[in-house]
């Protein structure tokens, strides 16, 4: 079964699917069913399923009769939530339907494990295809991230001699380019990584020292993967501030080439500036803008995330700076791009200003370098134009907030949440107002002195 979320759009008529997720024993229904009674919550239609995740949990399908509103059935969920009757209630959907999206950090426990391809599965042209060990030592890698839960320490990978080598490899060569082509920021940052996070030469770091790393310094953390996630589901978990990344390494015959993401290729390229708070913030808010989107909507934004977030230029005091990590993972590419030209092809690269609407609907090729590639002034700048794109362009009918305290998503759908939302404005400009007032304050009696 498809899991949708629910279009509020006319809400009221239309009938209401609820999952709710019971423990597995007798009283469970019986105490929900006494909660939706108890707030005149009429249900048409009750259907059990297993949950494929726990088998201590059951899950109920429940239509509610067309004539509830909303504002009631969230009333009886929340006091369902509040006395522990029931482990988690989620909308499924409505006429118009929207796919499912996580709405907790956990959540993402769901599809973290459901990859497309690599990880322990090569392709006949994959350099390390012929190589039983190799294979047998990316498949005992993978199968670790398979088994990893949200909240549990990343298992450390005990990486042999061979593996650090080809990582020595590639760090020595990109890191003798950085200070040439790498944007001020990777470059300020860079050395935090290597001070905190175990970046040197002779050895891979890992994934548990930079995570927590980045949680303290933008509150992203890394989440180990087995291979490639869906589009959908990796951009999902963006909006919780959740990066997943592969541990394992290329293949030693060819260090300087990877046909998938490989930890060279996280490490190197995108965590730095993961710990830069603007970067961070268009990371996230692509990742918000992705929850519940259409299919069409996140093609679009895959266009954006690659063409800043993998293939991103900035101008930087008339040159061209690199931020984007598949530049910065590639010594090749990136010369290419930040020179403007092909050393041995001669070939040149076209620049366009960063324009979100454009990149949103440009492809890109995934096999050769970039032709194109879009440059903003700053990124800063970079995240007020996505922040711009995203609240103008999704087609969805309702708002997200993401809370970092609770690491959860809320929707604003109903006029409760509207009002806490407001409240919680209130108090920051409270806030302002009393922090501007004691800094005149203290200007002045500066002055007098």
């Amino acid at each position: 079964m498809e899991r949708v979320f629910p279009k509020f759009a006319n809400a009221t008529k239309l009938h209401k699917t609820l999952l709710l997720s019971l423990p597995h024993k007798v009283t469970s229904l019986t105490s929900s069913l006494a909660v939706f009674s108890k707030h005149n919550v009429n249900l048409i239609k009750i259907e059990s399923r297993p949950n494929r995740f726990d088998k201590k949990v059951i899950d109920f399908v429940v239509n509610v009769d067309e004539g509830v509103s909303k504002d009631i059935v969230d009333r009886a969920i929340k006091e369902m939530v509040q006395e522990k009757i029931c482990d988690h209630v989620q909308y499924l959907g409505f006429e118009n339907k929207i796919p499912w999206f996580p709405t907790k950090i956990a959540d993402i426990d769901h599809f973290a494990r459901e990859c497309l391809e690599a990880g322990a599965v090569l392709q006949a042209d994959h350099p390390g295809f012929h190589d039983q060990e190799y294979r047998d030592r990316r498949k005992m890698i993978a199968d670790i991230a398979l088994n990893y839960k949200h909240g549990s320490p990343i298992p450390r990978i005990d990486y042999t001699e061979t593996e650090n080598k080809t990582w020595s490899i590639i760090y020595k060569k990109l890191t003798a380019l950085y200070p040439k082509y790498a944007c001020e920021q990777y470059n300020n940052l860079f050395p935090l990584f290597e001070q905190n996070c175990g970046f040197k030469e002779d050895k891979i770091p890992q994934l548990q020292d930079v995570s927590d790393f980045l949680l303290s310094s933008t509150g992203f953390r890394i989440r180990p993967v087995s291979g490639l996630l869906t589009s959908r589901d990796f951009l999902n978990a963006l909006a919780f501030r959740v990066f997943h990344s592969t541990q394992y390494i290329r293949h030693h015959s060819k260090p300087y080439y990877t046909p998938e993401p490989d930890v060279v290729h996280e490490m190197l390229g995108h965590m730095p500036l993961l710990a830069d708070s603007d970067f961070a913030e268009f990371s996230q808010q692509i990742g918000l803008a992705s929850l519940g989107a259409s299919d069409e909507e996140i093609d679009r934004l895959v266009r954006l995330y690659w063409y800043c977030l993998e293939f991103g230029i900035l101008k930087e005091n008339g040159s061209l700076k690199a931020y984007g990590a598949g530049l910065l993972s590639s010594f090749g590419e990136l010369e290419y791009g930040c020179s403007g030209i092909d050393a041995e092809t001669g070939k040149k690269p076209e620049y366009l200003p960063f324009v979100p609407e454009d990149a949103a609907n440009r492809v890109y090729p995934i096999t050769h370098y970039q032709p194109i590639y879009y440059v903003v002034e700053s990124l800063e700048s970079c995240k007020d134009l996505i922040r711009r794109y995203v609240n103008n362009s999704l087609d969805r009918p309702f708002q997200l907030k993401y809370n970092p305290y609770t690491s959860t998503v809320d929707v604003l759908d109903s006029q409760e949440k509207l009002i806490s939302l407001t409240k919680t404005i209130q108090n920051n400009m409270d806030l302002l107002k009393s922090s501007l007032s004691k800094i005149g304050r203290s200007y002045e009696i500066n002055n007098k002195k």
